[in-house]
């Protein structure tokens, strides 16, 4: 096998997996609370080329150097810069600004009740009045599970996450941050779970009441970067060419017995 060839395909892997990564961050460009993945590209291991032995090195094996075969995703992460902040007039709807998360319970297929974490503050409440994100799981407070009546005329929600409804003290919301968030594993588009060694603690983000975070996707970058991923593959694909070339030329016209 050409060596050549494998080094060519491992590229078109790469920039094939680059661009899911892109395009998943333009998908979700106008996703509430989406935090855009990036990835990094990395070599394999250089392994030793071995000059097999001929007459010129009186048959015995020479080493010739160091060689790559080829690139992989060395990294996929997620980036948690601040999105912008956009105003919906909403009651319930809230924007961190700062370092930090919503706390989240959900309940899976399997009625197994899990905390996770997220930037998407589209809150609402249910008939009951429990507070619950956009997809009905219950924002938690630092009592648990947070209502409100429903017949209250005025409900704020200070920086600091507390809750009053008609001048009544209900509860604070429970905004939770970590020492590191490479222990964070995304969930869907925009909740996280902590995995284990990380250490969580009360964040000191504040809450913007009438507002949601944005993605921090940029549109443009993402696009910028689409086409220097297209252009990487295509390159690829012209070395296979030339090697494909290069193996028909030999096969037809070379090793033609005459």
């Amino acid at each position: 096998m050409l060596r050549g060839l494998y080094t060519a395909w491992t590229g078109m892997v790469n920039e094939q997996k680059r661009m899911d990564v892109l395009s998943n961050n333009m998908a979700n460009a106008t996703t509430v609370g989406f935090k855009l993945d990036k990835s990094t590209s990395q070599a394999f291991d250089q392994v030793l080329g071995i000059k097999i032995r001929d007459g010129s090195e009186a048959y015995h094996n020479q080493a010739i150097g160091h060689l790559s075969l080829g690139v992989k995703i060395g990294e996929t992460y997620t980036d948690h810069a601040q999105g912008s902040i956009r105003g919906t007039g909403g009651t319930y709807d809230c924007a961190l600004s700062g370092s930090g998360f919503f706390t989240i319970k959900v309940t899976t297929a399997s009625g197994e009740e899990k905390t996770r974490y997220t930037r998407d503050g589209r809150f609402t409440l249910t008939k009951e009045g429990k507070l619950v994100d956009a997809d009905g799981n219950a924002v938690q407070g630092k009592s648990g599970d947070i209502y409100i009546p429903t017949d209250s005329k005025s409900v704020t929600i200070s920086p600091q996450g507390l809750i009053t409804a008609d001048g009544e003290t209900i509860d604070s919301l429970q905004i939770t941050d970590f020492e590191d968030y490479r222990y964070l594993k995304k969930f869907g588009n925009t909740m996280f779970e902590p995995v284990e060694g990380a250490n969580s603690f009360d964040a000191s983000a504040q809450v913007i009441q009438g507002y949601t975070e944005q993605s921090n996707v940029n549109v443009v970058k993402e696009m910028v970067d689409m086409i220097t991923v297209t252009r990487a593959y295509e390159a690829n694909q012209k070395v296979i060419r030339s090697y494909d070339t290069m193996i028909q030329s030999a096969a037809n016209d070379i090793g033609r017995v005459q």
